[in-house]
């Protein structure tokens, strides 16, 4: 004989997935949400609400993995009543395991100097060019040597351009583009006097400051000059781009800065940063706050969006150099310049002769200084961005891995019109214009072709166009369009009952919550 229970069966008190807190939510939250038209345009709002699916779901995927992201960042924390800026790099050297203290290290090279230094984008590969012609590319971490130059002619920058592969040296009268084994690939003569470069990675630009006050763009992808714009402010020796938007901000020696963009021959913004000339720009890589220095040794802060300065501090020898890391030290090195006042340095060094070229590496807590008598590799830490994205910016792909980024990459080229101060207008619809566009249209035909054309019953013989006839088919039609809004309607409604349910469901970690 069966036994039959009746107990009842248990439920799981914790069904559908876990919440995630609204504040990690929002860290990984990257635009509002768009708002749907006007006019009835049911693709268009079908698309709207997918997209915006899509991304709640992003959000709280990431969300959720962020909890199993391996490293923390950390700062250097001096003992009670110990200034962190007296620690000397021999002491954090000594302090640190054997990995870190390899990354702290200086080259001697001092009959070529000073040098000039930029990382590659992953952080793994070093460029270093010396005013007196010297060019070095340096896998770093590994001490290995890739190539080394001499272009027997004076040198004003280096810049690394999409991959390790290639680079290009802005040497006395061109520019010029190498590859990793030193071997020249390209003369481009449009280009002459440049001083500084600064390449846009996701518009595959290298743009160009020269001493004869000319602003220009050359598209690496192609090898042609998308634009060149002249400034009509003199020598170009001061520049830096903003990560956020892929806007150029240069220096001038009447202590302006001014913001540019390749689809305009006028500056964006001009704004009047020192009483003296600039020396130094530099932008963080949310694109938020601008910080410069001048002539007057002055170091000012400002916020980008409102173009407003937010603090100032006087430097007694003033700073020519300055740069920003992944996680917001300025170097000289200084820590949350634009939050809190500052009245102390996080980190000090003093440099052999004078200082050129600054970098901080990313996703390493490591600043690059050349100077006079070579180059330096500081141990900053808390500098870099600890967790990297390995789809964006791998520093283990192999050789095979960056082929394949390089080729999705150009394919997801962003073109150089796309360049704007508020990157965000790009996914509006200039509304006006749009029906501005559409009344002239109206006005030129006589008639509104997008104006749904009323139903006309067609004539029919042998009695059937009587005049009950052609009001059932009347009906017959607007029931039918009567019948896809009521379907759009209750698909409206059962999504949004299928969102409220999901939101109600309870998780099995709910139950650790205190």
């Amino acid at each position: 004989k069966q036994i039959r229970s009746h107990r009842k069966p248990k439920t799981d008190p914790f069904p559908g997935p876990a919440p995630v807190p609204v504040d990690r939510v929002q860290k990984f939250k990257r635009k509002d949400k768009i708002e749907k038209p006007h006019f009835k345009q049911y693709k268009l709002n079908d698309l709207i609400v997918h997209s915006e699916e899509a991304s709640e779901l992003a959000q709280k995927q990431a969300a959720r993995f962020d909890l199993l992201l391996p490293e923390d960042a950390g700062f250097l924390e001096g003992d009670e009543g110990e200034d962190t800026c007296t620690v000397s790099q021999q002491d954090i050297a000594e302090a640190v395991d054997i990995t870190s203290a390899t990354k702290y290290f200086n080259l001697k090279l001092p009959q070529f100097g000073p040098y000039r230094v930029d990382y590659s984008k992953n952080g793994r590969h070093l460029l270093l060019g010396g005013r007196r012609g010297h060019v070095a590319c340096i896998d770093w971490q590994s001490k290995q040597l890739m190539c080394e130059i001499n272009v027997m002619e004076s040198v004003n920058d280096v810049k690394w351009l999409h991959s390790e592969a290639m680079y290009a040296v802005a040497q006395k009268k061109w520019l010029y583009i190498y590859d990793s084994n030193g071997i020249e690939l390209h003369c481009i003569r449009k280009f002459n006097d440049v001083l500084r470069m600064q390449f846009l990675p996701y518009h595959f630009l290298l743009a160009t400051a020269s001493a004869t006050g000319f602003l220009q763009y050359l598209d690496v992808s192609v090898g042609k000059e998308v634009t060149a714009i002249c400034t009509k402010t003199g020598r170009l020796d001061v520049m830096c781009q903003n990560p956020h938007n892929a806007i150029i901000h240069l220096g001038h020696p009447n202590g302006t800065v001014t913001l540019w963009s390749p689809n305009q021959k006028e500056a964006l913004v001009k704004m009047l940063c020192h009483q003296g000339g600039v020396r130094s720009v530099a932008v963080d890589k949310t694109g938020t706050y601008m910080v410069t220095s001048g002539m007057d040794k002055k170091m000012k802060v400002y916020d980008v969006r409102s173009f407003r300065p937010l603090k100032s501090y006087f430097l007694p020898a003033g700073a020519s150099c300055l740069s920003l890391s992944q996680r917001g030290l300025l170097s000289a090195v200084y820590r949350d310049v634009w939050s809190t006042p500052v009245t102390k340095p996080y980190m000090a060094h003093r440099a052999q002769g004078a200082v050129w070229g600054l970098h901080f590496c990313p996703f390493e807590d490591v600043l690059g200084v050349g100077h006079g008598q070579g180059f330096s590799s500081m141990l900053i830490p808390g500098a870099g961005e600890p967790n990297f994205d390995g789809l964006d910016a791998n520093p283990f792909r192999s050789t095979k891995q960056r082929q394949e980024w390089e080729v999705k990459a150009l394919l997801e080229k962003v073109q150089p019109e796309l360049i704007s101060l508020d990157p965000t207008e790009l996914g509006y619809v200039d509304r006006a214009t749009l029906e501005q566009r559409h009344q002239d249209r109206v006005q030129a035909l006589g008639f509104d072709p997008l104006a749904k054309e009323k139903f006309v019953p067609k004539f029919k013989k042998k009695g059937r166009s009587t005049a009950g006839a052609v009001e059932r088919r009347k009906k017959k039609v607007a029931h039918e369009d009567q019948r896809e809004k009521v379907k759009m309607e209750q698909a409206k409604k059962a999504m949004e009952k299928k969102t409220a349910a999901r939101a109600d469901q309870k998780s099995a970690l709910d139950r650790f919550k205190k």
